[in-house]
């Protein structure tokens, strides 16, 4: 049974979809290959815009709990009474690395 390497896409156009080894599908051409709907990709829209909002939530607060994690690690590390230490700062990133010796 011969096989198509398909490159899909969820949204956009494709205009040339002939790539040589393989055809690139895009938006409602590509959601109506994989579903037999040739509507589905209007229809999903909705639903996905819904679980989109609730992972939102998840992520934001996450994302808050890292940013305070590493502003934390950056104070801690590269300042001084909440002055950056811009000489400590150029040593790690750029100084030569400090060989450990273990005894």
């Amino acid at each position: 049974m011969p096989v198509e390497a398909i490159n899909g896409c969820c949204y956009g156009r494709v205009v040339k979809t002939d790539k040589g080894e393989y055809q690139k599908i895009a938006g409602q051409r590509f959601w109506e290959l994989i579903s037999d709907n040739s509507e589905l990709y209007t229809e999903i829209i909705e639903p996905l815009a819904y679980q989109s909002k609730e992972r939102n939530i998840e992520y934001d607060s996450e994302y808050a709990k890292q940013i305070n994690i590493f502003s934390l690690q950056f104070a801690n590390e590269f300042c001084v009474d909440g002055v950056i230490n811009w000489n400590k700062i150029v040593q790690f990133n750029s100084g030569k690395e400090k060989v450990k010796v273990n005894l």
